[in-house]
């Protein structure tokens, strides 16, 4: 079956650093748009960041830019955000997404993992 399957959540510090991974089950996702979504209690889920499936191009929401940084690894089928200088506003569940498009939506992506918490202390 084709799956998304995210690790790397946990609790940081504000300031701190934490990566996340995503690892898809079949390599047809290296001819996919990945990116990062993520939702806080009671929100809606907000695009990230996204890569496109040659690493080539990247997006990023303008409350990570700077911050963040996405990165692929089609040989490994592995999608990953690595985020520095965490603001407790960053606490969230973070899900993985592939699409077909570089600029992901909830209404254009394929494919969903199922998330991974990430909490931002102060």
């Amino acid at each position: 079956q084709v799956q998304l399957g995210e690790s790397g959540g946990g609790l940081a510090q504000t300031g701190g650093s934490l990566r996340l991974s995503c690892a898809a089950s079949e390599r047809t996702f290296s001819t996919y748009v990945l990116g990062w979504f993520r939702q806080a209690p009671g929100k809606e889920r907000e695009f990230v960041a996204s890569i496109s499936w040659n690493g080539g191009s990247t997006i990023y929401a303008n409350s990570v830019k700077g911050r963040f940084t996405i990165s692929r690894d089609n040989a490994k089928n592995t999608v990953y955000l690595q985020m520095t200088s965490l603001k407790p506003e960053d606490t969230a569940v973070y899900y993985c997404a592939a699409g077909r498009f570089l600029r992901l939506g909830p209404s254009t992506v394929s494919y969903w993992g199922q998330g991974t918490q990430v909490t931002v202390s102060s």
